[in-house]
């Protein structure tokens, strides 16, 4: 796979912030966009960012508009997702992939934005970023120390080595490929489409709000695609917040490993919570000594 890769991210850039997804709070966008600025950041809100239809920011169409004009302006450099929630899958047969591929620049997201991350790399080899968004996080009176400087480490850099918070290892080993995953149950909504490499890939995932056997229920389905269980090298877990029956989980998980066979390491700063890694979704990767070595994922 020839990989496409981003500009890093340097003061004075302009960041675009959409919404390809729920129905957003102005006041917080509009704070978000005041960080930026105070850093040094040009800012272009979507044309349709403040738009409502349900629960999503607007149609299905305004929020594609949105999403090809950041990518086409020629003036943007990175694409900030202003929150999740629920939206980003209705897009996905009506994406023009094209305008992803010819004008590759940052994107960044999780939670829903998990939909965007995985086609942008299935689709048009783009990598992106599993990190913060602009509602979320840069929006909030108290930004988060650790998410702060690990997104701008991320945006400015070609080369990363991540250590879990404390090391959890289910099945240790070595292993490497492309990495991808994020939220659990968003990614595993795009089951019936064309998301999971051709090539050995390390998969990572959280979850919110999910009780123990949906976790299990999640993974089954992803394991149940033979491309996916024969091409998967390792996991990676994040944080799975609020789960119903935390031993339950982790009883799934040791299971899994034994099932598996393969490097299965935990409690990576991967999350919903408020201090959480940005992570370039679609690079290669190495996971060796319980430690995540990215590389060569910018230029």
């Amino acid at each position: 796979m020839n990989l496409i890769k981003p500009k890093k991210l340097q003061q004075g850039d302009t960041i675009s912030i959409i919404a390809p997804s729920g129905a957003v709070e102005s006041d917080l966008v509009y704070k978000a966009k005041a960080y930026f600025e105070n850093k040094g950041y040009k800012v272009k809100l979507g044309k349709n960012i403040f738009k409502s239809d349900r629960y999503l920011a607007g149609s299905d169409d305004e929020r594609l508009s949105d999403l090809h004009e950041a990518f086409s302006d020629k003036t943007v450099n990175a694409i900030i997702c202003a929150r999740g929630g629920y939206g980003a899958i209705r897009l996905a047969n009506k994406i023009n992939y094209g305008i992803i591929k010819n004008n590759p620049k940052i994107f960044c997201g999780y939670s829903d934005a998990t939909i965007l991350n995985a086609l942008f790399f299935a689709k048009s080899s783009l990598i992106t970023f599993s990190g913060p968004m602009a509602q979320c996080d840069f929006g909030q009176d108290d930004i988060d120390k650790f998410t702060e400087k690990e997104f701008f480490t991320t945006m400015s850099g070609t080369t990363l080595q991540i250590k879990p918070i404390e090391t959890t290892v289910y099945n240790g080993g070595n292993c490497s490929g492309y990495l991808i995953g994020g939220n659990l149950a968003t990614i595993s909504s795009l089951c019936g489409l064309d998301f999971i490499p051709d090539e050995k890939f390390i998969f990572f995932a959280e979850d919110l709000n999910e009780p123990a056997y949906k976790i299990d229920r999640y993974f089954t389905q992803l394991l149940n695609i033979e491309t996916f269980r024969k091409n998967l090298s390792g996991i990676i877990l994040g944080e799975f917040l609020d789960v119903d029956n935390f031993d339950y989980l982790q009883s799934y998980f040791k299971q899994l490993a034994i099932e598996l066979n393969i490097p299965i390491v935990a409690k990576f700063a991967i999350t919903h919570g408020n201090s959480k890694l940005t992570i370039p979704y679609g690079a290669l990767a190495k996971l060796e000594d319980n430690k995540l070595i990215i590389s060569n994922f910018m230029v």
